[in-house]
């Protein structure tokens, strides 16, 4: 899944070119790390990115190794439950006995040996059990930002990885209620990583989300590339805008849930770049033609060809210059950029800077 809106790594990511096509992590879009992470346990051929209509041109480029046909754009914004079903119907048109994993673009992940190894070991039991695997993440920390997934004993598939039933989704909780749950050692992150065989995803769906049954079958038995945007173009206007979570996987009970530890992380604001990013004596993290004086624990990227970034007494601020817009935030504020974009967007002109 890669139709990502911008927001997040804003102005260095914006609705034409999201957080998915953002280079600074080891000078390659996040969307390629996530390919490339899928070397040799799947074939280029058999990996299709779902991304919207926009993106789609982007997409290809980011990931020339990927067919140009597998690249498909949704004509519109419908969640993750609608994404995911045309997954499912495009993975039945070519296998009906297939077997498939939901991924997402926007990750970066430390250990991709381990992520390969338990990725490889789910889709074994996806394929020997009527059972939709997720992976959940072993928390570092009481994420308030995060899912949690409740689990429950090994379900005894002999694999290196733990494989145990999951009792429930949660949502994602407060301070006390995270710290219980790390504290519990029930609790994994909710990733948004699902493995499933074609008939127990039909299953599910054709149960919790009867509404999208039409977007698997026109999906899966489009003749062609045009053909199967016409359908799209036709079915997603009529589609109710819904999580893959909300619509089935909260209410499914056959889910598995993989125990995963491989570093994962969701990058999900600016602050989180510095895990993934050398530090300089003051604990700045710089990109770009930056000088900063007196400054401490700060994020400064500069992608303005030709212009000079300069800090000076700056402390945990977060400062971004590209050609077109720049910000400044105290990292505090800087889960609330969603927000501020928004309100850009909103006023006059203010699209044409997101």
């Amino acid at each position: 899944m890669a139709g990502g809106s911008g927001e997040r790594f804003w102005p260095l990511s914006t609705s034409s070119r999201p957080k998915q096509f953002v280079s600074i992590f080891g000078g390659k879009p996040l969307i390629r790390h996530a390919v490339d992470r899928l070397d040799g346990l799947v074939d280029p051929d058999r990996i299709l990115i779902i991304t919207a209509d926009a993106l789609v041109a982007p997409s290809r480029e980011a990931c020339p190794s990927v067919p140009p046909e597998n690249i498909i754009g949704e004509p519109m914004r419908r969640d993750t439950a609608a994404a995911c079903a045309l997954a499912l119907g495009l993975v039945k048109a070519r296998d009906p006995d297939g077997v498939a994993a939901i991924l997402t673009a926007d990750q970066l992940m430390a250990d991709v040996a381990a992520f390969r190894r338990i990725l490889a070991d789910s889709f074994t039991v996806a394929a020997r059990a009527d059972a939709i695997v997720t992976i959940g993440v072993v928390p570092s920390y009481p994420a308030t930002g995060f899912g949690y997934i409740e689990g429950a004993e090994d379900c005894g598939f002999g694999l290196s990885t733990s494989m145990r039933k999951a009792l429930r989704f949660v949502e994602k909780p407060d301070e006390a209620t995270a710290r219980s749950y790390v504290e519990s050692g029930r609790f994994r992150w909710n990733a948004g990583m699902f493995i499933w065989s074609v008939a127990t995803m039909g299953k599910a769906f054709a149960a919790h989300a009867p509404q999208l049954l039409p977007l698997i079958e026109s999906a899966s038995s489009a003749s062609s590339t045009d053909d199967l945007a016409a359908r799209l173009a036709a079915i997603y206007p009529g589609l109710e805008r819904i999580s893959l979570d909300y619509a089935v996987m909260e209410k499914c009970r056959n889910i598995i849930m993989a125990e995963g530890e491989f570093g994962w992380d969701d990058v999900g604001s600016w602050p989180s770049i510095v895990a993934h990013m050398p530090a300089d004596g003051d604990g700045n993290v710089t990109l770009g033609e930056v000088a900063a004086m007196d400054s401490r624990e700060s994020i400064v990227v500069n992608t303005a060809e030709g212009r000079m970034l300069a800090l000076l007494g700056c402390e945990d601020m977060v400062v971004v210059q590209t050609p077109y817009a720049t910000l400044v935030c105290p990292k505090s504020k800087a889960q609330d950029l969603k927000r501020l974009v928004r309100q850009i967007a909103s006023g006059e002109g203010g699209s044409r800077y997101v």
